[in-house]
């Protein structure tokens, strides 16, 4: 029997929090069209027919407009008002399969970051807030520059879907990333 292994990796994650500047459903509702649900049937379909990587490439595209799609949401204020929280607060795992695998190739452990996470919420003082952690901060921690530089093409991603959004991208985002600080 091999002796097993473990590593622990510290590091650090810049998580924002984005005042959009509008109502909740307002930004919900604008955050959900501009980042389409995956469509499951279609890419179901892609591996029956066992579709070439460009036609995968090609389907992606035409899935998310923006760069991102929905994998995964679920309304967690309406959960936590069932303990008498108040306060909306939905949650979904947004991203792209054909860039994750651009950092999946060098290391499948990614995907514990991939799809990102993100919510949208109120604040105390009733502000809808877009919440992620910047991903490039995320990627750079496997210590890859390959990985790294998609992180970094991810925040530039997300900058503009928040312009595509109507929310001003913080400065610091981008700067950030690009000093190669991420």
């Amino acid at each position: 029997m091999s002796a097993q292994t473990y590593d622990a990796v510290p590091h650090e994650v810049v998580r924002w929090s984005i005042d959009t500047g509008m109502s909740f459903d307002d930004f919900r509702d604008r955050y959900e069209t501009a980042v389409p649900a995956l469509d499951l049937d279609r890419l179901t379909q892609l591996r029956a027919q066992r579709a070439s990587w460009d036609v995968v490439l090609a389907a992606a595209a035409e899935n998310a407009p923006n760069g991102f799609m929905r994998f995964w949401s679920t309304d967690v204020g309406e959960t936590m008002r069932l303990a008498g929280d108040e306060g909306p607060c939905m949650t979904y795992l947004m991203g792209n399969h054909t860039i994750a695998e651009r950092m999946y190739r060098h290391d499948p452990a990614v995907m514990l970051y991939a799809p990102l996470r993100t919510t949208i919420h109120l604040d105390r003082q009733g502000v809808t807030r877009f919440s992620l952690d910047q991903p490039s901060t995320r990627f750079a921690g496997f210590g890859d520059p390959d990985i790294a530089a998609v992180g970094r093409e991810l925040d530039r991603k997300v900058a503009t879907l928040l312009k595509v959004l109507g929310v001003p991208v913080p400065p610091a985002f981008l700067a950030e990333a690009e000093a190669g600080k991420a």
